[in-house]
């Protein structure tokens, strides 16, 4: 059985099923409600039942207590939907909503995607989540308080880990620790969220998602929010690389092609490999989109990438007919000190 929840003042609504949080669904469906620990025990959460009744679930009796529950409050992080329900909450609009923690993480999974990418798997403490909008990065904090950024590539609803896909550095302050030394259970603190690259949701043009070699990442975590929000919104996805090995994560865009008919996928090799065995596009992967769209002006634009590529797209498309305001980019830099 599900269930049909309003959420005032904006209006927008969502299913939630039997015993799922309200929390939970309306991730899960893209809709951004402010939280923090997802365990009942901040607070974070807090809003209004205005109508219709639900199980207050784990909440715990310092976050919500007796007479916040008979005045008609729950913690959505733990609430559960008895019926239909109309609540209050604000939703979230903009990166300056969401407040920027510094936490602790212990790595859970370390796995090389190639022979320079390593996925790491972040675990936050049992008590703490953090907020986020899909494309974001956040800073990893070094002991001698020099900091890398690092773009989340998974989206806000599939939070119980954070992933991070770091590409080797030669001589990488950090990255060389990462490819050498560093192992499960070591523990990494962080800064974050930061950044403005992340899906304007209220437009309804066709979006052009351009990725460079680990740009990858947040192009991933936009997407897979995107998919989560049964988003209709035409998607052109285009990956470039040099060799098919750096395509390091290949056959998930190939799903979503497959299994999305709002979304397409372009991968782009610049120099591929002898036994590459490559029938597919090559050249630069910005080339590939003004060669696909002559006309750009109606489409928006999220590139990831090196800042040199970040540079060439914006100057090319701009002059192929996209507005400027319709550009979003995240450029990659690399530093070894």
């Amino acid at each position: 059985m599900s269930y049909q929840i309003t959420v005032l003042p904006s209006g927008r609504q969502f299913s939630a099923e039997a015993g799922e949080t309200l929390l939970d669904a309306a991730l899960r469906q893209g809709l951004t409600l402010p939280y923090g620990c997802k365990d009942g025990a901040c607070g974070a959460c807090k809003g209004k039942v205005v109508s219709g009744s639900v199980d207050h679930g784990k909440a715990q009796p310092h976050a919500l207590t007796d007479d916040e529950k008979a005045a008609g409050q729950t913690l959505y992080c733990c609430a559960s939907a008895e019926s239909d329900l109309v609540i209050e909450c604000k939703q979230l609009g903009s990166a300056s909503d969401i407040p920027v923690k510094t936490l602790p993480s212990r790595i859970e999974k370390l796995e090389k995607l190639a022979p320079d990418v390593i996925d790491i798997h972040l675990r936050l403490p049992a008590n703490e989540r953090l907020q986020f909008w899909a494309g974001q990065y956040i800073d990893i904090l070094l002991k001698d308080g020099r900091k890398r950024s690092y773009s989340l590539a998974n989206a806000p609803h599939d939070d119980a880990v954070l992933q991070l896909h770091i590409r080797h550095v030669p001589g990488g302050l950090f990255t060389e620790q990462v490819f050498s030394t560093m192992k499960v259970r070591d523990i990494l603190r962080f800064n974050g969220p930061h950044g403005t690259f992340y899906l304007r949701e209220e437009s309804t043009k066709p979006i052009i998602l351009l990725a460079g070699g680990t740009g990858f990442a947040p192009i991933k975590a936009i997407v897979e929010h995107a998919i989560a929000e049964n988003c209709e919104r035409p998607m052109f996805i285009y990956w470039g690389a040099k060799a098919r090995v750096d395509l390091y994560q290949n056959a998930l865009p190939e799903k979503w092609a497959a299994d999305h008919a709002n979304i397409t996928y372009i991968p782009v090799l610049s120099e591929p490999a002898a036994g590459d065995d490559w029938n597919g596009r090559s050249g630069f992967v910005h080339a590939a989109v003004l060669a696909d769209f002559p006309d750009l002006s109606g489409y928006q634009v999220y590139a990831c990438g090196a800042p040199v590529m970040i540079d060439a797209t914006k100057r090319d498309f701009m002059a192929q007919g996209m507005p400027e305001e319709e550009f979003f980019a995240d450029a990659f830099t690399f530093s070894t000190t």
